[in-house]
């Protein structure tokens, strides 16, 4: 067996490597972690390195210019390592905290009527006699027996980790004990009872009895600690997934899962961040001491491929047609069991989804939306690196995904970033200099563009003809900043004496692809889902639009472009999290948890690629606005009125 030695950035110990070794397994020996936002397919050219000494093998040069070649740089993820090498890795991009539900309190109320006997999870007191030599009773038998007589629980499941500490925690209490159970209705009129926690003595009956309500995100996890007695959210907290490093969309993610190790990874990533936020929300409660031992009860949602990796079940059959997923309802968990750092013997329930790529998040939307429950036509939007949505109203439902792919996250795009500071957030161009200004996040100098920043660009490159409606630059007009680049036509956005970094920002034609294709998805996605059902798209009466990203959506733009059908503005409307408001009403009562099952399952799923209306919608929205420029009479009317000399 041939090995080699790999030394990074200058380091005294390097690394031995048999040969064959990629330097991005290279460096997780050398406790190195080099972010792979493509899941190491070699796509997104973030895992840039320079090979200062000795000599790799290249899988793929894309992304990277001659000269850059010719000074070593190479991808982590696609360089074969067959010889001794030292490598020098720049700095990682940082991933910036600047998430809305973290810095600021979202209102939400619960239910009017809600009542701490419509919570499943609930607090008894227990006094058991105790043993003696003439009544010779197990421990266990003793309990279950007093649950019967003074609750009339004939069944009571109760854990292995519960039952070694059930003799102690008797003892400790004289007999006296505070037991926690969640007693859920069935529809047989016998609830399912489960054991989450036995303490000595008794505690007081209103303090609070702690759960959270969590939405893995791709992007972001959300928590929100409650009080499960009077239903108020205490503490409200988020952070980047840390499983962005592998991946920045469910394919990448999957694909990864797939590689050795890489499936136990990404699932230890998910579950530190959820620890993380933990710690976090216990230390923000005000008025009350909590730890996260504290927390008795959870619930999920989460997108299909976000559920199988939390839980660690290998979601590769997800991205395999016909596209079917390991599960769509798991089945009640311990805390313990997926490693969580709550009560170990905490609920953890994660919700109902409906197919592959139609997960617990939309069913959970769907339900804080009040889709369910209005006789409007409506239409549900969750616009992320999938685009999910809804058809329907209270009386039927249709649901469709599409891969939106991470464009509008910022990446995929050559000067695209997240929304952190330093991103350029909103763009204009002046339509007779074709000069642009721009708004930054956190004021400064730009350093990149995110989502909400290219939609715009993307919107005021084509109303003042700066590229045409298939996207093509206009390389006649008397500017500067249309001109050509390494990799083709290309518009300067910022020059380098006004950016932090000294280079240019610049939208490419391949960028500008890549923004295309991500809004012809989702416009063809509901697009499909209205001729599905016959309903022209114009008659929709209400569009929300859920999901952390949509509330910067600006709604001009977004039609100006054809990412939103073209309705008056007010039938839009934004609702932010929607995922993370389902699981915190599905957290309170169990009538909630049971409209979110009824929900998944009235859902008809429409699978995109099983013929060709999405094929063919899809390439009629490649277009600005769209193909069918008469689909946007606002569009036309706002153009002519543009490019009219007054």
């Amino acid at each position: 067996m041939t090995v080699h030695r790999v030394t990074f950035n200058h380091r005294a110990e390097p690394v031995t490597v048999k040969s064959g070794t990629l330097i991005t397994e290279a460096a997780k020996l050398a406790g190195i972690d080099i972010h792979q936002p493509c899941g190491g397919q070699g796509r997104c050219g973030r895992c840039i390195v320079q090979v200062t000494e000795g000599k790799v093998r290249l899988r793929s040069s894309l992304r990277l210019s001659a000269e850059d070649l010719s000074l070593g740089y190479c991808l982590a993820c696609q360089a074969v390592i067959e010889g001794d090498i030292s490598v020098l890795i720049p700095e990682q991009e940082r991933i910036e905290r600047r998430l809305v539900t973290d810095r600021t309190a979202v209102e939400v109320e619960p239910p009017p009527t809600y009542a701490p006997n419509q919570q499943t999870l609930k607090r008894y007191f227990l006094t058991l006699e105790p043993p003696d030599y003439e009544d010779q009773t197990d421990d266990l038998s003793r309990l279950l027996t007093q649950l019967r007589v003074d609750l009339g629980f004939e069944e009571v499941e109760i854990p292995i980790t519960l039952l070694k500490k059930i003799g102690t925690v008797l003892r400790e209490g004289n007999w006296r004990v505070t037991i926690f159970l969640d007693v859920v209705p069935c529809r047989n009129g016998v609830p399912h009872v489960r054991m989450v926690e036995i303490f000595p003595e008794h505690c007081e009956d209103d303090s609070p009895i702690w759960g959270a309500a969590i939405d893995i995100g791709t992007t972001t996890v959300t928590l929100w600690l409650v009080d499960l007695w009077t239903g108020v959210i205490h503490a409200q907290v988020a952070e980047y997934n840390a499983q962005i490093r592998r991946g920045e969309d469910v394919i990448s993610r999957i694909i990864y899962a797939d590689k050795d190790g890489g499936l136990q990874e990404l699932q230890e990533l998910v579950v530190g961040t959820i620890n993380q936020l933990v710690e976090v929300a216990c230390k923000r409660v005000k008025h009350y001491e909590v730890k996260p031992n504290d927390i008795l009860k959870v619930t999920v949602a989460a997108n299909t491929t976000m559920m199988h990796l939390f839980l660690g079940v290998p979601p590769s059959y997800i991205r395999l047609a016909p596209f079917i997923p390991t599960f769509s309802q798991a089945p009640i968990l311990r805390a313990q069991e997926i490693g969580l750092k709550i009560n170990p013997h905490a609920i953890v329930d994660c919700l109902p989804g409906v197919a592959s790529y139609v997960g617990a998040d939309i069913t959970a939307g769907v339900l804080s939306a009040g889709m369910d429950d209005t006789d409007k036509l409506t239409l549900f939007l969750d616009v992320g690196t999938n685009g999910e949505m809804v058809l329907g109203s209270k009386e039927w439902l249709v649901t469709c995904a599409c891969s939106a792919g991470p464009a509008f996250e910022g990446a995929g795009v050559r000067d695209g970033m997240r929304a952190t500071d330093g991103a350029i957030e909103e763009v204009w161009i002046n339509s007779e200099t074709y000069e642009p200004d721009y708004r930054v996040i956190g004021g400064g100098k730009p350093r990149g563009i995110c989502g909400s920043g290219l939609i715009s660009l993307l919107a005021e490159m084509f109303m003042t003809g700066v590229i045409d409606k298939a996207g093509n630059l206009n390389a006649n007009l008397p500017t500067p900043r249309i001109r050509e680049g390494e990799h083709g036509m290309e518009y300067v956005v910022a020059w380098g004496s006004e950016t932090q970094h000294g280079r240019d920002i610049v939208v490419t034609r391949v960028d500008i692809d890549n923004l295309l294709r991500a809004k012809a998805a989702i416009y063809a996605g509901f697009l499909v889902l209205a001729q599905s059902v016959g309903v022209p798209l114009e008659e929709t009466e209400q569009v929300l639009i859920g999901g952390s990203f949509g509330k910067y959506l600006n709604i001009e733009k977004s039609i100006q472009i054809g990412l939103l059908p073209d309705l008056p503005w007010e039938k839009f409307h934004f609702l932010g999290n929607t995922a993370v408001k389902g699981a915190y009403y599905a957290l309170l009562t169990h009538e909630s948890r049971e409209r979110i099952r009824e929900i998944a399952a009235k859902m008809t799923y429409i699978e995109l690629s099983a013929d060709n209306a999405f094929y063919e919608a899809f390439m009629s929205a490649m277009f600005l606005p769209h193909t069918e420029i008469l689909r946007f009479p606002s569009v036309m009317e706002a153009i002519r009125s543009l490019r009219t000399p007054q």
